[in-house]
């Protein structure tokens, strides 16, 4: 995929998102481009951790993620931690990285790719808290502004989110083309 602009990205989230680590992106991506639907379990506006309010696109449910190109999961730590206790969430999480497409994670984010157990083996960055987990679930766990491995960009906290946002849109611009039909 030559260009952000054509990619079709999907962000998961629900109420206990970090504020800046969903919008940030989200803004970045749009400005840039690309076709963003943000996914939640409802479509109920949702409130991040320091008051910041959206209204989801769709219902995860509702969506096709063979349409996707790449997946974004913003952290904070009430949303991943509810995340990561719905199925249809986690099963979403392991398509995209099984398929080979790009994954991007932050902060408390990575609790997902643990839970959907598409780390082992994999080298990954979080926050402090959840680092334990992360080699818990077979992750190599390294402390750095961006981690890349294959398809996986992880980063550890708000301060990170310039270098985890170009690191996401290098990996989407360099990505296979017509991954959304994989």
């Amino acid at each position: 995929m030559p260009d952000i602009a054509q990619a079709k990205i999907l962000i998961i989230a629900t109420n206990g998102f970090e504020d800046s680590e969903l919008m940030d992106p989200l803004n970045t991506l749009k400005q840039r481009g690309a076709d963003v639907t943000l996914a939640s379990l409802s479509r109920d506006e949702i409130e991040g951790d320091k008051g910041a309010t959206i209204t989801p696109d769709a219902e995860l449910g509702e969506v096709d993620i063979r349409a996707f190109d790449a997946l974004l999961l913003p952290g904070g730590t009430k949303n991943p931690d509810k995340l990561r206790t719905e199925d249809e969430v986690v099963e979403t999480v392991r398509s995209f990285v099984e398929a080979g497409k790009p994954v991007a994670a932050i902060c408390h984010g990575p609790w997902l790719l643990a839970e959907a157990d598409v780390i082992r083996g994999r080298t990954v960055t979080s926050w402090p808290s959840i680092r334990t987990d992360l080699r818990n679930a077979g992750a190599n766990v390294v402390d750095q502004e961006v981690a890349k491995d294959g398809n996986l960009v992880t980063s550890r906290k708000p301060e990170d989110i310039p270098a985890f946002t170009e690191a996401f849109i290098a990996l989407v611009e360099t990505a296979d083309a017509g991954l959304a039909t994989a």
